[in-house]
């Protein structure tokens, strides 16, 4: 862990309704260690955990690509969809592929899903758009481009919007391509941390665990919760949470594979990712 100015634990929550059955029951009070929870967008969660200034929290997949040395997956754990994942969304006057050589607005709050549409565009579409980076503001966005992209609750407020763009999902282009559903976000923690704290952080994943199920047992509190804070109708809600995958199986971390395979062929990451799973007594490593 780095040297701070208290002993507390970090751990990361992100800012997204997306991650809240992991999070609604998470008590941090209950925990046998003081822990202090940092909450912000995605991209920020990112930047500290690849500083070594967060000790756990979920990261955007491509993060955890980026840091893979430093970093260990907890295992179960993710935000994954198998098909339209409805909250990462590209808005367009024509369909992608009839502007694979166009200027796209990319969100500046997530790095997976970047360069997932980059992955999309040039290698499913083989295109070469010019892309650049926005506040995630639609209107904006398009002022000056041919596609935008939006993430998380940004996406979700947008697509409800009667703006009249072509809405891709990303989600479900992906699983067309390429069969798998795709992986946006992993739990990671600091390889020291784990090493050094192996009960505390078994600890930490059971209480993650429990929040999980009891979540999605009842979504009730997290339909209204998010009716109340975003809008939208309990329908909505109730499809987008189900729709979601919480878990991460064989299956994802493949998916997830041939993600990071793509990225290190484009030159997105600067090299082959090895994907470690914690578990109390051992480290379970990933085979492409």
């Amino acid at each position: 862990m780095n040297n701070r100015e208290n002993d507390d634990i970090l751990i990361g929550k992100i800012k997204y309704t997306n991650v809240w059955p992991v999070f609604h029951y998470f008590e941090a009070k209950s925990l046998s260690h003081q822990v202090t929870m940092v909450t912000d967008v995605p991209s920020a969660l990112n930047r500290r955990m690849l500083s070594g200034s967060l000790d756990l929290s979920p990261v955007s997949s491509f993060a955890f690509g980026y840091g893979a040395e430093d970093l260990v997956l907890l295992p179960d754990l993710s935000v994954s969809s198998d098909g339209p994942v409805n909250s990462i969304l590209l808005f367009s006057r024509k369909p992608p592929e009839e502007i694979r050589n166009g200027v796209i607005a990319l969100t500046n709050t997530s790095a997976t899903s970047n360069n997932l549409l980059k992955i999309i565009m040039e290698k499913a579409f083989e295109g070469k758009p010019t892309y650049w980076e926005s506040e995630p503001v639609l209107d904006t966005m398009m002022e000056r481009s041919d596609a935008a992209l939006l993430i998380g609750d940004h996406a979700i407020q947008a697509s409800w919007r009667d703006h009249g763009y072509i809405v891709t999902d990303l989600g479900e282009v992906w699983k067309q391509w390429t069969g798998y559903g795709m992986t946006f976000a992993v739990w990671a923690v600091q390889r020291a941390f784990a090493e050094a704290q192996p009960g505390f952080l078994s600890e930490v994943l059971g209480v993650f665990e429990a929040s999980k199920r009891r979540s999605l047992k009842d979504l009730t509190p997290l339909v209204d919760k998010a009716r109340d804070e975003i809008g939208g109708s309990a329908e909505y809600w109730e499809h987008y949470f189900r729709n979601l995958c919480y878990d991460f199986s064989e299956r994802r971390r493949k998916g997830l594979a041939l993600y990071f395979s793509y990225a290190y062929e484009m030159g997105l990451l600067p090299k082959k990712v090895r994907m470690d799973i914690w578990s109390e007594n051992t480290l379970t490593r990933v085979k492409e």
